[in-house]
């Protein structure tokens, strides 16, 4: 079936649908539950959801300053609180945490 054969009422149906389908994907991103510390592949790369209690021995690779809102990593707009990260798929981490995966932007 082309779109020249589609009805009136078919094309409104389809476009419903389509637009449902994207309202579902942009609430997933607004669904995602937060990043526990105790998640474990959190606690394997050291996530702190404050980057300030980020421990320097056992981490050595963190440097004062550096943060989730500060990496390459992380998603969403600047200035939310809570983020995507492409480490953490289906959750979100704080723009003040920090994990050994951190790559600055």
């Amino acid at each position: 079936m082309s779109t020249s054969d589609l009805t009136r009422r078919e094309f409104l149906t389809v476009l419903a649908v389509a637009g449902g389908g994207l309202a579902l994907a942009g609430n997933a991103r607004a669904q995602a539950a937060p990043l526990a510390e105790t998640d474990p592949t959190a606690a394997a790369l050291g996530y702190k959801t404050d980057a300030t209690k980020v421990d320097a021995k056992k981490f050595p690779s963190f440097k004062a300053g550096q943060n989730c809102a500060s990496c390459k990593l992380i998603q969403g707009a600047d200035g939310e609180a809570q983020r995507p990260c492409s480490i953490f798929p289906g959750k979100t981490v704080a723009a003040a945490g920090w994990c050994a995966a951190f790559a600055p932007k």
